[in-house]
């Protein structure tokens, strides 16, 4: 009996394995996100096998085509929310543009069959739906492994928690800025007020004031901090620049390695960040301040593109692999 429940769950046992030992090691890598939705699955294909419950890999299965057409419809209509709410860019079409590019894979092939389309568009199809099934699966583990992450429990004795930038209405904070500096007061006031509050964020083109100093105003003025509680970042326009500048801060006060800290971000940019803090070597916690719920899909869906682009050696794999089918194409036309 226990022989057979280990070859049932050999597979869940072998991810269960990678991802402890690996989230243990670092929480903040992106291996952890495929290694846990891969437990996740394994898990369920087991209980399914042991209980006798083949049908709940059916309704798995035929999950699949019912959520994708969900899916579709709801980043269509999330696409008219947004846009009517925040006005008409590439950044806000993302619902849609991904909400396309589903359909167009879901379609292609068929179409292209029923056409008798070149056997070297058939194979570039191929790729597409190589690709995309890997985007899909990476989609699917970044979104599970992001929520589990922001609800891990965290430490609270910080030395520094920094707060980074997002945007201005003049010279005051917008409310996606203003949430993050509330999570930011939320967790000085939890380790009694101890750790420094570091207002990361650059003055941009059509900005009036650097995002630092409306920052340190509200932080003063509608939160009530104290003035030698906060320092100001004043040069960054990026994440990875937010990252640097204050950690250059911090190893010049504390010493490098000698501070533990916070990075207060929108929850769904929380992983990315976090990935970027370890890739710099600083130790910092990933907390998020909540998103409206309807721009959440949009800034998610350009999170995962900028995480894709910074793990983009599997599109290669997946492009070499391809290789030898399309030669064989070639070859035969």
């Amino acid at each position: 009996m226990l022989l057979t429940l280990l070859l049932i769950y050999f597979p869940a046992l072998v991810f269960g394995f990678l991802f402890v030992k690996n989230y243990r090691k670092e929480p903040r890598q992106f291996r952890n996100a495929l290694y846990f939705l891969l437990l996740c699955l394994f898990s369920f294909y087991g209980l399914s096998i042991q209980f006798e419950l083949p049908w709940l890999v059916l309704i798995g299965f035929a999950a699949i085509p019912f959520g994708t057409v969900a899916l579709v419809v709801f980043l269509t209509a999330n696409t008219f929310v947004v846009v009517k709410r925040e006005g008409l860019s590439l950044s806000h079409l993302l619902p849609g543009l991904l909400a396309f590019g589903i359909v167009a894979a879901c379609v292609g092939g068929p179409v292209l069959l029923l056409v008798q389309a070149p056997p070297l568009l058939l194979a570039l199809y191929l790729l597409v739906l190589m690709e995309g099934s890997y985007v899909a699966f990476t989609f699917a583990a970044l979104l599970l492994y992001s929520w589990l992450y922001r609800r891990l429990p965290k430490r609270r004795d910080y030395d520094y928690i920094v707060v980074h930038g997002a945007g201005l209405s003049g010279t005051k904070p917008t409310p996606l800025l203003a949430a993050r500096l509330d999570k930011g007061v939320e967790l000085w006031e939890a380790g009694a007020r101890r750790a420094i509050i570091i207002a990361s964020g650059g003055q941009g083109a059509d900005e009036e004031v650097p995002e630092a100093q409306a920052m340190r105003a509200y932080l003063m003025e509608e939160r009530g901090v104290p003035v030698d509680a906060i320092i100001e970042e004043d040069r960054s326009t990026t994440t990875m620049e937010n990252l640097r500048n204050s950690k250059a801060i911090m190893d010049a006060r504390s010493g490098a390695g000698q501070y533990r800290a916070a990075v207060v971000t929108s929850d769904y940019h929380v992983f990315r960040t976090a990935e970027y803090a370890h890739k710099i070597g600083l130790a910092a916690d990933g907390v998020g301040s909540k998103t409206a719920r309807y721009f959440w899909p949009t800034a998610f869906i350009r999170e995962f593109v900028a995480v894709s682009n910074a793990h983009r050696w599997p599109f290669v794999v997946i492009f070499a692999l391809w290789l030898p089918f399309a030669a064989i194409v070639l070859l035969q036309l």
